[in-house]
């Protein structure tokens, strides 16, 4: 048991040594937990076969003295007659006895809980969970999707089975209270109750999600309810205190409410819809833009625009390594002016790129506009990696390809960054340049902004094995040839819904580029 522990830890610390917690962002990073979850469950087994061994010698010993005590106990002093007995007895009570005890005292977890321990300071954290939840309210909002859909785990594309306890639900639900979120405290505790009356058995109980459901819709300013799932709550368990003085508030608030209405005002005008609340405006403005583009809605583009696009072979202005074997390009998009470059990437380059970055993946963060200091953000919610080409010969083969099909120099680009996408993981819109206001952001690099972005889809696989645009390539100029930041590349990446994104990119900026890409004449050339 102790070398099948002590070799469970050196793979463990192989492995996670370099994870520093946020497992939520990185789907990559979380399949380590899938094996870890594993092992525990082996070294668990082991503790109960250990113990199941342990338990049937005493069952064993105790049928054995029930069977002997029976008899001598029947005729104790016919039984002591006999000398052996008499010997066997005293030699029992001294020696076999104890050695009972000492059998019944023997700690055989203690292995079992040596290893979890050690195994624990690599767990996810409460900011995992808290992360993870928050991710399903993200994915639950961009798409529409109520908790009873996403507890019966009805996603599409979907291939395993996955639903949500009562007990998981409250977890959502309590998670979205403590962050002050009231809106979707309510959604999951509500979604609790429906599956409590449903019969579903569960630790959690009514009066537990009465008391957060009775708050929260307090705080989204429904008075009534407040009062009457108060009420309610104090009905399941009338010692409850808190309740107790919620209710003397709530009546006293809606009291007051009530004085000061106008004569004329009705009572129905002065009561609030039930159960219907807006979710809050938050600080994204294009908030219902991006989401609706998420969900394959919004912005198309015209007959007449859409004969604009074509599809050919993409030389890179003849460049000699191009010439026998181009590249397909199509337009994506017009204006501003989006190719999609296809089989840019093998698949054995894309598992050679995701290897070499996994160990080095970090939490993705952005760059602060006003200090230029890197930092993480909720808007942006994966973990990242940047490749040097003396890391492995394909960084250094990708890099020379996008170099050959952009017509652009490498020299002066940022590293290749490699992301990959956690739960529910997402970049809400942005621009890759930096604007007027943010002139520093790239001034400790010395060449300039970004003038151009090449984005590879590395692995963009679905829960059902497809894979979606792997290999492929979009391609964009940032700034106009004047210099000025094009302000219609402002892009996102969509939450994501299912499966496991993996994406890489270049970023191409202006020193070097001078003779590639020429000035234009007029500011928004």
């Amino acid at each position: 048991m102790k070398l099948w522990v002590s070799a469970l830890l050196m793979a463990w610390f192989g492995v996670l040594s370099c994870v520093q917690a946020e497992f939520f962002t990185s789907i990559g990073h979380m399949t380590d937990l899938i094996y870890a979850e594993k092992e525990l469950v082996q070294s668990l087994k082991e503790y109960i076969l250990v113990e199941e061994a342990k338990l049937s010698k005493i069952k064993s010993w105790a049928n054995k003295m029930e069977a002997l005590t029976s008899k001598s106990a029947a005729d104790a002093e016919g039984y002591l007659a006999h000398p052996v007995n008499a010997y066997k007895l005293v030699k029992r009570l001294n020696t076999d006895w104890p050695a009972l005890e000492d059998l019944v005292l023997q700690d055989s977890a203690a292995g079992f809980i040596a290893n979890l321990s050690v195994q624990r300071q690599f767990f996810p954290t409460d900011e995992d969970e808290i992360g993870a939840a928050k991710a399903l309210m993200r994915l639950q909002d961009t798409y529409r999707l109520d908790p009873d859909t996403i507890s019966r785990g009805e996603l599409p594309g979907t291939k395993y089975q996955a639903m949500l306890s009562v007990d998981d639900c409250f977890g959502m639900g309590r998670s979205a209270y403590n962050e002050g979120d009231y809106y979707h405290t309510v959604l999951w505790m509500e979604q609790v109750l429906k599956q409590l009356d449903a019969g579903e058995e569960a630790t959690t109980t009514k009066s537990q999600v009465l008391d957060y459901l009775s708050y929260a819709v307090f705080q989204l300013g429904d008075l009534h309810r407040a009062l009457e799932l108060t009420r309610r709550l104090l009905s399941l368990d009338p010692s409850h205190e808190r309740a107790g003085g919620n209710l003397r508030y709530f009546e006293q608030l809606l009291e007051e409410e009530r004085e000061k209405m106008l004569s004329n005002q009705t009572e129905a005008e002065l009561a609030t819809p039930e159960g219907i609340y807006e979710r809050p405006v938050d600080y994204l403005p294009e908030r219902d833009v991006y989401e609706s583009l998420c969900r394959g809605e919004g912005v198309k583009l015209t007959p007449r625009r859409q004969k604009r696009l074509f599809c050919r072979y993409h030389h890179g202005n003849r460049a000699p390594q191009l010439l026998i074997a181009p590249f397909k390009e199509e337009d994506e998009w017009d204006s501003p002016h989006i190719v999609r470059y296809y089989d840019v990437m093998s698949d054995e380059e894309i598992e050679r790129i995701k290897e070499i970055a996994k160990p080095k993946l970090a939490r993705a963060t952005v760059r602060d506009p006003k200090t230029g200091v890197l930092t993480v953000a909720s808007y942006r919610v994966s973990k990242s990696s940047w490749l040097e080409e003396d890391d492995d010969p394909v960084v250094a083969r990708v890099n020379r390809r996008m170099q050959h099909i952009t017509g652009l120099t490498v020299k002066t680009a940022e590293l290749l960054q490699v992301a990959n996408y956690g739960v529910g993981g997402q970049y809400e819109p942005h621009f890759d340049f930096s604007r007027n206001d943010e002139r520093h952001t790239f001034k400790h690099l010395g060449t300039g902004n970004r003038v151009a972005t090449f984005l590879n889809y590395v692995s963009m696989m679905c829960a059902d094995g497809q894979s979606l645009s792997q290999g492929t390539a979009v391609f964009w100029y940032n700034l106009l040839r004047s210099g000025e930041g094009d302000y219609r590349t402002r892009h996102a990446a969509c939450p994501v819904l299912v499966g496991c994104k993996w994406v890489s990119n270049k970023w191409f900026h202006e020193r070097g580029q001078e003779f590639l890409r020429p000035c234009g004449l007029t500011e928004v050339d």
